[in-house]
């Protein structure tokens, strides 16, 4: 830490509330060491920005919600900042795009767990967080950067789409592959610049009309005369991908038929792409709202001031008054189709390999299930707390009827006794 930056950022701060930064850089410490990414970054090259003081500013903008631009504007002119990262008062900071480079290098190296399992190692070193206590975990819908498709948009832009790679690719193939004058007035404009028909029957026919252009492209990127590279560029293989999934083709002697596939003939949501730019993005549903995109799972220390002193609480912040801090323990992300109750398991699998499991865990009713509650139970030595899910048959729903909780089970004798009092065989 610089002298000049340390007696300067703390006269500063003397006149109001301690900033978080300078608050993080005294009780923590340097939480990062850069050793900790050398696999990300290589030997050579120009030399670049400390991957350890990249992390802390990659926190600090997380709790703070700020953009990479304004985090960059934080690090230049902010003295907190400054004094949190060691830095030298006239220190010039950083492009605003190095954070983002920074995260596509974690991700690419599988290290986009690395910064939160460090800092957790941090606070467990200084008792702010440990297994035992209580934590909550939820879920939340996560929307992809890209724009929602109906099927017919799908299908026109996965097709545009990849005729534009192919003519960046291999221009002289394309012109001779496919009629470029009428499929540049077609293709050319992106599928959300212009509006689409209004009368049913001229929508069906211009999405088989797609359909059509599109299994002829294929035929020809996949024609022996073809460059065996042009199949293998990944717009092209969305794009096989996509008409797999919406299109069929059947061969007779009167020759090529092509269909859309009906609803019940489309893939399980699962696999079925909402995006060629985006292929990992999936159709979620959730408490009757449909997003395009993901859910993230978020777990968190949520113990009270009373629990501080049982021997499987947490400690407060050194030298602060009130409750122990809220902090996240755990984060996992999927696709938008991946329910709940799937992931119980999981999250409980990733707090135990970071040795966080819970005495008490907080869930809400898609979390959980009776095999779960047991099971947790077992497994990991957790109580599950959380309402049960509500009885969803059609009897139950419409107030009417009998559903399975009117019935006595007798399960050592294998039988139910109906309302009537009438016994199974």
């Amino acid at each position: 830490m610089p002298e000049l930056t340390a007696r300067v950022a703390r006269a500063v701060a003397a006149r109001g509330p301690y900033p978080l930064a300078m608050r993080v850089r005294d009780e923590l410490g340097e939480l990062f060491a850069d050793a900790e990414f050398a696999e990300a970054f290589g030997a050579r090259g120009r030399p670049g920005w400390s991957p350890g003081q990249l992390a802390l500013v990659t926190v600090l903008q997380f709790a703070e919600n700020l953009t990479d631009r304004a985090a960059a504007h934080r690090v230049r002119y902010g003295m907190d900042l400054k004094y949190a990262l060691g830095l030298e008062l006239d220190d010039p900071g950083f492009d605003a795009s190095v954070l983002s480079e920074f995260r596509t290098r974690l991700v690419e190296h599988e290290m986009e767990e690395k910064v939160l399992d460090l800092l957790l190692t941090a606070l467990k070193d200084r008792g702010l967080v440990k297994a035992g206590g209580k934590q909550r975990t939820a879920s939340t819908r996560v929307l992809a950067a890209v724009r929602d498709l109906n099927r017919l948009e799908l299908a026109g832009e996965t097709l545009r789409a990849a005729l534009e790679a192919l003519a960046c690719a291999a221009p002289d193939w394309l012109a001779e592959a496919v009629p470029v004058r009428e499929w540049a007035e077609r293709y050319g404009p992106r599928i959300d610049s212009w509006h689409p028909p209004a009368s049913t029957s001229k929508r069906q026919e211009m999405a088989l009309v797609y359909g059509r252009d599109g299994f002829t492209l294929l035929e020809a990127v996949h024609a022996p005369d073809a460059p065996a590279w042009l199949r293998e560029l990944p717009a092209v293989q969305v794009m096989r991908m996509m008409w797999v999934q919406n299109y069929h083709r059947t061969v007779s002697e009167a020759g090529a038929e092509v269909k859309r596939r009906e609803s019940k003939d489309l893939p399980p949501g699962r696999l079925r792409l909402a995006s060629p730019y985006d292929t990992d993005a999936r159709y979620g549903l959730k408490q009757g709202s449909w997003w395009t995109g993901y859910k993230v799972h978020i777990s968190e220390s949520c113990d009270e001031a009373d629990d501080q002193d049982a021997p499987t609480g947490q400690a407060t912040i050194p030298g602060a008054d009130g409750p122990p801090p809220r902090l996240i323990t755990g984060i996992t992300t999927t696709d938008a189709t991946v329910t709940d109750a799937e992931m119980t398991e999981p999250v409980h699998h990733m707090l135990a390999a970071r040795d966080l499991l819970p005495a008490e865990h907080f869930l809400d009713s898609a979390y959980a299930s009776a095999e779960l509650i047991m099971g947790m139970k077992k497994n990991f030595g957790v109580t599950l707390v959380n309402p049960v899910l509500m009885n969803s048959s059609p009897q139950a729903r419409a107030g009417a009827g009998f559903d399975r909780t009117a019935f006595t089970i007798d399960w050592d004798k294998r039988q139910a006794t109906c309302p009537r009092g009438d016994t199974s065989t």
